[in-house]
């Protein structure tokens, strides 16, 4: 049976705004633009969007560098667009998902203009500010998540301020209770207008340690990406504290009705870490699932991963998958390499799982990363690592709706703020092709609504051959899919198939199990499953 919670029973669709729709000939996205396209979000049949900050901001980091947490970033228009884009998509059943920043604002910020105007200034103390070592060096060995030292000298107070990010992102001392406090005018605030939740970016960091000790060295034995670090973010991020903010976010945002919900950014490439964000059942809603994120397209891989998830998170928690967002490669480039039958495999799984399905826009129409030259670069990231390929702007290129020059995404005589990618791949064309990925996706969003299986169904995973992937969702719902080039038999099963990702199986009788070709996967539907659980 349905949870009766939208979240749960759901499918939230990210916007990145700045690509989505242009509204007024400028080459950039914008809340008009996000309501000319509800009806299409309703025909795709999502429960609600997210949309990246849409506050002010000088962009230093697009919008996660805010200026003014209580207004909206003028060349995406205004709190009236805002009230409109709430009250419009509640017509269509949708709700809207605002992106907070919470672990730092942009050095423009009034808070910090006046912090670093002195050191016994009003603000002060809402940063984190240290003296230099005895020897003028930086307070401690802590490094950005963006390449270089986290700290940043303040010529006219002679101190340093911490960013975890860019120094144009100074990061708030959540040891001060100000700080708490101005945050919860701002989630009030916008709670207040009807926003449905919040996605919390560096939900997992926003507390430092009080000491400001140094982080551990990395070892050989460290995964990949600590060692480019150089060094394990023990005290720097993911401190114990900071369960106690999501906790008052919690009883805040509970306090409205419906409750507003929060989903969080929990950067942890660790299961176990990741869960403890749900507390019990008083923390988080949904804490997103970045191992998932980054784990191969394969069986073992991505089961394993599926079943440590099933037995961390506490029965008072619900997981979130996604597979893209606005800071990885898309999907369709990072797993699939461009192959449609690998596409459709992952979203089969992305939407038949036990959890909340996050969709990035453009995934369902199969959208690739869009090739960026070093003149059109936008991410700082891209900026400074060029040409190494660590630039997040090959996810971030604008929708493609028609095949045409704009991509439908804008008529702007001038070029868009990143280039369109090859609008051959088009929501106008696919919408019109019942075998496209759009029809195959907008389906199975429909399956889902209707099914209290993929709605609210146990996970157990059965026993397949290697290379195989299977699931039972419920009483009456098998999942399975085939992560090979090769065809492969998965036994046991009998029933029909509701949906496969070829569509031509759609309909088919099995008795003893079904016969998958080459990156292919199947719902099946039967009263009962003789299959084995693993």
């Amino acid at each position: 049976m349905s949870s009766g919670q939208w979240w749960r029973d759901g499918v939230i669709y990210q916007i990145y705004v700045r690509s989505f729709q242009d509204s007024n000939g400028d080459g950039i996205g914008d809340l008009p633009g996000v309501i000319r396209r509800l009806d299409y979000l309703q025909w795709l049949g999502v429960d609600a969007i997210w949309l990246s900050p849409i506050t002010v901001s000088p962009d230093a980091d697009y919008g996660y560098d805010v200026a003014d947490y209580c207004n909206v970033q003028p060349a995406f228009g205004d709190l009236g667009d805002v009230d409109r884009l709430i009250r419009e998509a509640a017509e269509r059943g949708i709700r809207v998902i605002l992106d907070i920043v919470p672990n730092h604002s942009s050095d423009r910020h009034p808070w910090f203009t006046d912090a670093r105007s002195g050191r016994g200034a009003r603000h002060r103390d809402w940063y984190v500010w240290a003296d230099p070592k005895a020897d003028g060096g930086y307070p401690n060995n802590w490094v950005s998540a963006f390449g270089g030292p986290a700290w940043t000298r303040d010529e006219h107070t002679g101190q340093y301020y911490l960013h975890n990010f860019l120094a144009q992102q100074p990061d708030f001392n959540w040891w001060n209770s100000e700080v708490a406090d101005a945050f919860d005018e701002i989630y009030r605030f916008w709670f207040d207008r009807g926003v449905a939740g919040f996605r919390i970016d560096v939900a997992h960091g926003i507390v430092k340690d009080r000491e400001l000790r140094d982080n551990p060295l990395a070892t050989k034995d460290d995964p990949p990406d600590v060692r480019a670090l150089g060094q394990r973010m023990v005290y720097n991020i993911d401190r114990p504290e900071v369960h106690d903010v999501l906790r008052h976010w919690r009883t805040l945002a509970d306090r409205y009705q419906p409750p507003r919900i929060l989903l969080g950014e929990t950067y942890v490439i660790d299961i176990r870490t990741m869960g403890r964000f749900y507390g019990i059942g008083d923390e988080l809603n949904l804490a997103f699932n970045f191992t998932f994120v980054h784990a191969p397209l394969q069986a073992a891989a991505l089961a394993e991963v599926v079943a440590e998830t099933e037995l961390i998170i506490p029965e008072v928690g619900w997981p979130v998958w996604t597979v893209s967002n606005h800071d990885v490669s898309r999907v369709m480039s990072r797993w699939c390499e461009g192959d449609e039958r690998k596409l459709r495999t992952a979203l089969l799984s992305l939407l038949t799982l036990r959890g909340t399905p996050v969709l990035y826009y453009g995934d369902e129409i199969g959208m690739p990363d869009t090739p960026i030259r070093k003149a059109e670069l936008r991410d700082p990231m891209g900026k400074r690592h060029w040409p190494a390929p660590r630039g997040r702007d090959p996810e971030r290129t604008p929708m493609q709706w028609h095949n045409e020059t704009g991509g439908g995404f804008t008529n702007a005589a001038l070029e868009p703020w990143l280039p369109i990618g090859d609008t051959a791949r088009n929501v106008e064309d696919q919408q019109a092709d019942p075998g496209s990925i759009l029809s195959f996706v907008r389906d199975l969003i429909a399956l889902r609504r209707t099914s209290p299986d993929l709605q609210a169904g146990q996970y157990r995973q059965l026993t397949s051959p290697g290379d195989t992937w299977a699931w039972q969702r419920g009483d009456a719902t098998v999942v399975a899919v085939n992560l090979s080039g090769r065809r492969l038999f998965v036994p046991d099963l009998a029933g029909r198939v509701l949906i496969s990702t070829t569509r031509s199986r759609d309909g088919e009788r099995l008795h003893d199990g079904i016969v998958l070709g080459p990156w292919e996967g199947a719902i099946c539907f039967s009263a009962s499953t003789s299959a084995p659980v693993r």
